[in-house]
């Protein structure tokens, strides 16, 4: 039994000293380099095997988790994801908004009357009816007969003034009417509205009268209410109407009637009440 235990002894002692001389080799001389280098990598898949346990325990940790939970954190995505798309439309409409008053101060600079900022507050519920309010009245100098412009062409003209906003008759109603003139010829007719946001007539053209599809018309000035050479629409069909002794002219406004937000009113040299000229002062 002695001898047994004298020579593990002798062992463990061998392979201390044996430790000792190769950690020394180790540390004073490049010798066992490559040899460390082989240990490195050949123990590679013992620390991978050693850390199963821990990686499976991670894995359940994460895989395993309550119903109730689940459905508390879809509730909370829902809920950001509907407020982001909120935040999104709203900054898709300040876009859009910011684009329409860039068209309106363009359209500005080539006024060469005095003009003044209106917003649209309010759509007649009336179909029949295309009326629209604006928050400008008696308080900013508005009368009526004043005619109101978007950045592309005539919306209308004022026929009711209140204190702080007025009623608004747009070219699109069926009451309404005005002088116009074409830009390619000088030809004259009367637009007058039909009933729909995207369409006008010519009132009493001949078959002689020389006009065709895509003619720009204006403004022609003729009666004092509305100024000359603003835009009014564009002719998008010209047929003959068979036992009809005028021609049946069909046009596209300039204006955009049911989409146009921010607005301008035209102060012009002249104002005009009812059917008579009033002079501006």
């Amino acid at each position: 039994m002695f001898s047994k235990g004298a020579s593990s002894g002798r062992r463990v002692l061998f392979l201390v000293a044996a430790s000792l001389l190769l950690l020394a080799i180790d540390s004073f001389t490049p010798w066992l380099k490559p040899a460390r280098k082989w240990v490195a990598e050949a123990t590679v898949p013992l620390y991978w095997i050693t850390n199963i346990p821990a990686r499976l325990s991670e894995f359940g940790d994460e895989s395993v988790v309550s119903r109730q939970q689940l459905e508390e954190e879809n509730e909370q995505l829902r809920t950001e994801l509907l407020i982001l798309k909120g935040r999104m439309q709203r900054t898709t409409e300040v876009v859009a908004e910011n684009v329409r008053l860039r068209n309106l101060l363009n359209a500005t600079e080539m006024l060469k009357d005095q003009v003044l900022v209106a917003e649209l507050i309010g759509v007649s519920p009336d179909p029949t009816r295309h009326t629209i309010l604006i928050n400008r009245g008696e308080e900013n100098g508005v009368y009526v007969g004043q005619a109101l412009l978007d950045a592309d062409g005539l919306m209308g003209q004022v026929v009711e003034v209140h204190r702080s906003s007025s009623k608004v008759l747009l070219v699109t109603d069926t009451a309404h009417a005005l002088p116009v003139q074409t830009l390619r010829n000088g030809a004259r007719s009367i637009a007058e509205g039909s009933g729909d946001y995207n369409q006008l007539s010519l009132r009493y053209v001949p078959p002689t009268m020389d006009i065709v599809v895509g003619d720009r018309l204006v403004s022609s000035g003729l009666g004092g209410r509305f100024p000359v050479g603003y835009p009014v629409g564009v002719v998008t069909e010209v047929q003959t109407v068979v036992g009809e002794p005028y021609l049946s002219v069909k046009l596209k406004p300039s204006a955009r009637i049911d989409r146009s937000r921010h607005l301008l009113l035209l102060f012009s040299e002249v104002e005009t009440l009812g059917d008579g000229e009033i002079g501006r002062d």
